[in-house]
Parts: structure tokens; sequence; C-alpha cells
């Protein structure tokens, strides 16, 4: 794959790399951040690309590690005025009730319901992205989708 195509990928992919950074991240910023240097990296180790039909995949799958890299920056302690702050920030802001339902699911069972309803992949395609089985994948698809039942059910009444 030339340098090019990978741009055109990474223009046609803009809305699929938002939706799984932000699944990952609730920060607007970080999600810049983890896309920004998912495409970087992207770029450099593009000789490492095998088979360009698994370009989008491999794209996907560097933006992941880019957000557990993120991730594991925010695990710092933030001061009691900032946490205040972002909170009221938090509580302003107009989110719908699957949005939230799906903020409260857990890490993995979110990246799955993104993956699979969100951006349209197979199961296999989910397994191989996260590096786990196909059981497990529609398991915790299973699982997230009780949980949003539940929690949707909550939010009607």
């Amino acid at each position: 794959m030339k340098k090019e195509e990978l741009g055109q990928m990474i223009i046609q992919s803009e809305d699929t790399l938002y939706h799984v950074a932000k699944t990952l991240l609730y920060n607007d910023a970080d999600c810049a951040d983890a896309i920004q240097e998912a495409i970087v990296k992207a770029f450099a180790g593009l000789h490492s690309l095998r088979r360009d039909a698994y370009a989008k995949t491999w794209l996907i799958r560097i933006l992941i590690n880019e957000c557990y890299a993120v991730m594991r920056r925010e695990k710092r302690i933030v001061p009691l005025e900032d946490y205040q702050q972002e909170e009221a920030a938090l509580q302003t802001e107009d989110y719908s009730d699957l949005y939230e339902a799906l903020r409260e699911l857990p890490y993995d069972s979110r990246i799955c319901v993104t993956l699979y309803y969100l951006e349209g992949y197979s199961v296999k395609e989910t397994a191989k992205l996260l590096a786990i089985t196909e059981s497990a994948v529609k398991s915790r698809l299973a699982r997230a989708r009780a949980k949003l039942r539940t929690e949707l059910g909550r939010a009607a009444t």
C-alpha cells in the first residue's frame, strides 16, 4: 500500500476512528490525540502492513493501542477542584439515554458493542481486532445487550 492510498483510507475511516476512540476515551481532546498518534504510527509503520486488505483493521488496532496508552497516562492524581469543574461540565452536557447506557458498560463490552453494532464489523473481525476468541465476543455482546435492556428500561420509566 502506498502512502497516498493510506491517506485516502484514513479520510474514509474518519468516523470509524472517532467512534472507536470515543468508546475508549471520554474526552474529545484525548480522542483527537489518540487518532493523531495512530495516524502518525500508521504512516511510520506502513512497511509492516502485510496485506492491503487488512489496512483498516490494522489502523484500528493501532488506534486501540494508542487509546490504551492515553488511558495509562491519564491514571494520575487529579486535584479536587479540577475534578469538580469536570463534573460540572459533564452535568451540563446533554447525552442521550443510549449514550449514557453505553458509557455504563464495562470497557470490554463497550468496545465490542461499538465495533459490532456501530462500525459493522463481524464477530470474527471484532475478535481479531481485540485479539480474543469469537465466543468471547459473542458472550460480551450478549451481556452488553442484557445490561443495555435493563438500563434503558430504567431510563424509560
